[in-house]
């Protein structure tokens, strides 16, 4: 029996509740969660959840026995704390399928928000591409003064490995400690550019080098960067990334220059809550590394996860993390990996959900959120949360603004979705539509003061009237530009 999980949390009861309460509330919740009535991924792992609480509290006997080994335990304190907020508080009965904005934000708690200044233990691999392409403009050796600097941060209790890849893969650290750093650097140094870009190969050692020692107090990550397709198959890297995500391995994915798959990096990195970054020079390959080093290294929690439940008569649209790292996540694959938990630094998380047209008048339930996230410092694996948010139907409601939160998020999020509808209409030929949206988008970035994303965009405007297709880097320019003004000012 596993007393570390509050059940009367993921029942919704107190402590105290009669068997009579404790049945109710599994009743309830099951006619929102079970399978048969809910389509929705996230509620089937949540009401495997709430079975396996009710096995235990709904038996008089189990429920004693639970009592008896969490009374042993030392009080818990709340580790991280969450805010959820709709942009509507009272929706009103319009007969039609309706939008409605969730925004969760997780934060450590302030009694823990002091540790900003402890390191967390790293259990790192860097798979780094050396193909012929990594010549051009010095990018390899870039690349290795990055990686001579992470060895200087790293210390003696973090493990470290190295894996470059070309036409085949070649570890050349292999899960050690960094006790000596000089002939690490040495082994760095004998990466020499030449042949073409096979990823899986590199990524699959990486991995088995982070699994050989994956620990729920380290923060086990991999961070693969390469300025190439893949010449292998994609969807055996995507396979890799889904077990990552399973035993607990973040991937972050790094591309350089403008010939590499963003959407497939992407995909590498939102499925096990690390993130994507377009590096557009050989000279800022050190400062990207050097950055997402640190931002492990802060980590207060890891492996965050959240299962999205939304009501049966209620899908959810999109995922998109605003904070760090924005970068939109599959709503579709459940749990959503959002990585790491900093000690002085949210996850924000924005979720647009559909209402069915259907709507009864009063109050009812509209999504419940289950948050899941290993503590790294005081150890405490598995520490989950669980939010229920209400919300109001009416015939008439009074006008509300929405919270000012979820305004800014929304607003910062339009010269992002502008450039993905442009992308979307030349996809499907409406080259007029691309090239409006385009010119929107132009006119929206000078107004906010981004005068060279607005310049990029009028060229891009034109780029399509003429050839009828986006250059890779201005495209890329737009997509991971506008993702980096959705961070909070001085972070981007």
């Amino acid at each position: 029996m596993d007393a570390s999980q509050d059940l009367y949390a993921i029942l919704g009861t107190k402590a105290d509740a009669s068997q009579d309460d404790i049945r109710a509330a599994y009743r309830t919740l099951a006619r929102r969660l079970h399978p048969d009535a809910n389509p929705n991924p996230g509620a089937a792992i949540q009401f495997r959840e709430i079975a396996e609480a009710h096995e235990t509290l709904g038996s008089p006997e189990n429920r004693r026995k639970y009592d008896n080994l969490r009374k042993r335990l030392a009080a818990e304190p709340n580790y991280f704390v969450t805010e959820v907020t709709s942009s509507k508080r009272v929706l009103p009965i319009l007969g039609e399928p309706q939008v409605v904005y969730v925004l969760l934000q997780l934060t450590a708690h302030k009694d823990f928000q002091g540790q900003q200044k402890r390191v967390a233990p790293l259990n790192l691999a860097l798979v780094l591409d050396r193909s012929t392409s990594m010549k051009e403009g010095g990018r390899l050796d870039r690349v290795k003064v990055a990686a001579h600097q992470i060895i200087d941060q790293l210390g003696p209790a973090d493990f470290l490995s190295l894996v470059s890849f070309s036409d085949r893969a070649e570890a050349l650290i292999k899960a050690e400690h960094v006790t000596e750093p000089t002939a690490l650097k040495a082994l760095v140094n004998l990466m020499t550019p030449g042949g073409g870009t096979e990823i899986f190969q590199g990524l699959e050692q990486g991995f088995e080098l982070v699994e050989k020692n994956l620990k729920p107090d380290y923060v086990n990550h991999i961070i693969l960067l390469t300025d190439g397709q893949t010449f292998d198959s994609e969807l055996l890297s995507l396979d890799l990334a889904d077990r990552a995500a399973k035993i607990g391995i973040g991937i972050s994915a790094m591309g350089i220059g403008d010939e590499w798959n963003d959407a497939f990096l992407d995909s590498l990195a939102s499925k096990t809550g690390g993130t994507c970054a377009y590096i557009n020079s050989p000279g800022a390959v050190v400062k990207f590394l050097n950055e997402r080093v640190r931002s492990l290294g802060a980590s207060f929690a890891e492996r965050i996860t959240v299962s999205i439940a939304p009501d049966p008569d209620v899908s959810v649209e999109s995922a998109f993390k605003l904070i760090p790292a924005p970068q939109p996540i599959p709503s579709d694959e459940q749990p959503l990996h959002l990585g790491a938990l900093e000690a002085s630094r949210s996850i924000t998380l924005l979720l647009q959900l559909q209402m069915s047209k259907d709507l009864k008048e009063g109050p009812r339930s509209l999504i419940r959120l289950c948050v899941t996230g290993d503590i790294l410092y005081p150890k405490r694996p598995g520490y989950q949360v669980v939010v229920d948010l209400p919300i109001q139907a009416a015939q008439h409601p009074e006008p509300e603004e929405p919270p000012r939160a979820l305004l800014d998020a929304l607003g910062k999020l339009t010269l992002y979705r502008l450039q993905q509808k442009a992308e979307e209409a030349i996809k499907v030929g409406n080259y007029a539509e691309a090239t409006r949206q385009l010119e929107n988008f132009a006119t929206r970035a000078l107004a906010v003061g981004h005068e060279d994303l607005a310049r990029t965009a009028m060229l891009e405007a034109n780029r399509v009237q003429t050839t009828k297709m986006l250059s890779e880097e201005g495209r890329k320019t737009m997509k991971f530009s506008t993702r980096m003004l959705l961070l909070p000012e001085g972070e981007g």
